[in-house]
């Protein structure tokens, strides 16, 4: 089955053309970082009528790219939400358009789900049972897939998610937007133990960043001019990904589930990836392309040919905006 996946739930308009959920034939992401950094995060009114201006011409683009015809498309695959409104709509309405005049199915995605299907690009056809850290810019979740149509959520942040705790503090720390990258890139440089930052107490799996952020903030206010950045990003990063591997640990041994997955956006962050495998022992691990961890049109493909009956389902636990 080929599937046509769109992207637009955020900054990026991304298209792709999948081949039964994992070989890409095509795909191509247009990002606007360069256009919301000097506003320090997205502007929803800037993103949707970019996504309005190129949205078209990257569909098509992306059909050229794969060699193929409309006629050789089995099925339309769109993110329909979480995610910004004005940005959603625009998508929608494009998939909506093509399926009408095409006569073509079409499948609603959910954007959360569409990463954790980023596991099965490329080949890799991560296979459930396994329990799944989601980790980006508006979630944090745990969730145990029991397959890719039947998935469990076992907690989730309580204020804030890791990748706005990262957004946020990169600006008190004066780098760019986007804040994950930036904090990374600095922190390689620095001391991880110089800083003790605290912990939130909160339930089994669930998650709260708000507090961390407040008290880099305060420390920062107490600190002299010419403190080291770097050993701050080392040291509010090492508290966020112990964090984050801690409970993807302890789920897996609770559930007794040999298979941990990460996905999202913070999933591309390297010291994350080196500390749960560090401690992931006997478990396996399983991560997408660094690529495919921010939004892209490949995993709504991969979304619409695992999970089809997506479509018309209410996924209240899914609540949270981008």
């Amino acid at each position: 089955m080929i599937v046509l996946g769109i992207e637009t739930s955020c900054d990026e308009t991304s298209i792709a053309i999948v081949k039964d959920g994992s070989e890409i034939l095509s795909e191509i992401t247009y990002s606007q970082i360069a256009i919301h950094q000097p506003f320090g995060g997205i502007v929803p009114e800037i993103a949707a009528r970019e996504h309005a201006v190129f949205i078209d011409e990257l569909i098509w683009q992306t059909l050229q790219k794969a060699n193929l015809t409309w006629s050789q498309i089995d099925r339309l695959a769109v993110v329909n939400g979480p995610g910004l409104v004005s940005s959603l709509l625009v998508g929608v309405m494009a998939a909506k358009t093509l399926s009408w005049a095409l006569n073509l199915e079409l499948v609603a995605v959910n954007h959360l789900q569409a990463h954790i299907c980023a596991n099965y690009l490329n080949n890799q056809k991560t296979s459930a049972p396994f329990i799944c850290l989601l980790a980006s810019g508006g979630h944090t979740q745990i969730l145990f897939i029991q397959s890719y149509q039947n998935m469990q959520l076992l907690g989730e942040t309580l204020d804030d998610s890791a990748g706005e705790a990262f957004d946020k503090v990169a600006r008190m720390l004066g780098l760019n937007y986007p804040g994950g990258p930036a904090i990374e890139k600095l922190a390689q440089t620095g001391n991880p133990k110089a800083f003790s930052l605290p912990k939130p107490k909160v339930g089994e799996f669930e998650f709260s960043f708000s507090g961390l952020k407040t008290a880099v903030l305060r420390l920062i206010q107490g600190l002299p001019e010419n403190y080291s950045k770097a050993d701050l990003a080392a040291s509010f990063q090492e508290t966020v990904c112990d964090e984050l591997s801690n409970k993807l640990i302890k789920a897996a041994q609770k559930f007794n589930c040999s298979k941990i997955v990460i996905a999202g956006g913070v999933a591309a962050n390297g010291r994350l990836r080196s500390l749960i495998k560090e401690k992931a022992l006997d478990l396996e691990l399983f991560a997408p392309n660094i690529k495919y961890c921010t939004d892209n049109g490949a995993m709504v493909a991969a979304a619409g040919f695992l999970c089809p009956q997506n479509f018309g389902l209410d996924f209240t636990v899914y609540s949270r905006a981008c």
